[in-house]
């Protein structure tokens, strides 16, 4: 038995889930739309920040807004059937449950569509809050009592940082290792797939 029960936020993208071969596709078929060349492969190298700065990329200032709204209604179809769980990720999220605490997802995809994820998939998570980047991750952090949270980007660090939890690093996305630690990472992992044995001598420590 564990001495506290932890409450656990993760990250969606590249720490829960590989959407980018979904988000490819999405990207792909709003080239051919749009007659407008978007770098599909470049452009899931940068998962993490919201759609709209992607978007920033291949569209003008005045079309980015509707750009997004477009990727969106299509992205339900097109990337959550595509999108797989990274691997750990279910037994990351037991392992909290077993230690009696709770589960959230906080990330910076839209909510209706990051719940689609984690339905799709069959992740156990308690609570899935969207459309929150980097530091402004930390409201939701905040409102549901998070004790750690884990994400792959520098961004997550952020917001965990600012929430005042501890921030858990994957290298399992955009970001290396070296970049995590000196945004202050607090443990960095290679992958989710070390998460519960780390949880566990975190909590018995």
């Amino acid at each position: 038995m564990t001495s506290r029960a932890p409450v656990v936020g993760f990250d969606l993208d590249m720490t829960l889930i590989d959407s980018r071969p979904g988000i490819r596709a999405v990207y792909q078929q709003l080239s051919e739309r749009t007659g407008t060349y978007i770098d599909a492969d470049l452009a899931v190298t940068r998962l993490g920040p919201p759609l709209t700065e992607e978007m920033a990329n291949w569209f003008p200032a005045d079309q980015v807004e509707a750009m997004a709204d477009t990727f969106r209604a299509v992205y339900p179809e097109i990337a959550v059937p595509a999108s797989l769980p990274m691997p750990g990720a279910r037994e990351a999220l037991a392992a909290v449950k077993a230690a009696g605490g709770r589960t959230l997802v906080v990330t910076a995809k839209h909510e209706p569509n990051a719940k689609l994820h984690t339905e799709h998939l069959g992740l156990d998570a308690d609570t899935v809050v969207g459309d929150l980047w980097a530091e402004r991750k930390a409201e939701a952090l905040r409102e549901h009592g998070a004790t750690i949270y884990v994400g792959d980007h520098t961004g997550d660090v952020r917001g965990a940082r600012r929430a005042g939890t501890l921030a858990v690093a994957v290298a399992s996305g955009p970001c290396t290792a070296e970049e995590l630690r000196a945004e202050g990472a607090d443990v960095v992992l290679t992958s989710l797939t070390e998460f519960p044995g780390w949880l566990s001598a975190y909590l018995d420590a």
